[in-house]
């Protein structure tokens, strides 16, 4: 099974062209995020039927591409403009997105969450 628990998740707000690959998508996070693709943080992609996701991550060998494509619908993606490029996640989030859950229109329960600190 695979784990990438206690890091980061960045959207990328907008359609990314899915046919862009390791490098591609390392040069996204690189000039539209300012961050660094090898950083172990989750970075997920769209296109622009936002029928299909990529997700970017790096591990202590190199780095994966994940993808998911739906057979029907869409995901709630956050359209992209000049104020919202990089929308960070919860893991919570990132689980219902998946699920086919609208995130952004659910409301977290208000209580103080504990920051894990790198081990």
């Amino acid at each position: 099974m695979l784990t990438f628990g206690g890091r980061r998740i960045y959207l990328v707000a907008g359609a990314t062209d899915m046919r862009k690959s390791f490098n591609g998508l390392s040069g996204i996070v690189r000039e539209r995020l300012d961050a660094d693709p090898m950083s172990r943080h989750l970075f997920l992609f769209c296109n622009r039927h936002r029928n299909r996701l990529k997700v970017l991550v790096a591990d202590e060998s190199g780095m994966w591409v994940l993808s998911k494509r739906l057979d029907r619908g869409t995901f709630a993606w956050p359209a992209g403009d000049a104020t919202a490029v990089r929308i960070e996640y919860r893991e919570e989030q990132l689980a219902l997105l998946l699920r086919g859950f609208d995130a952004e229109r659910l409301q977290a329960r208000p209580w103080k969450r504990r920051v894990l600190q790198p081990s």
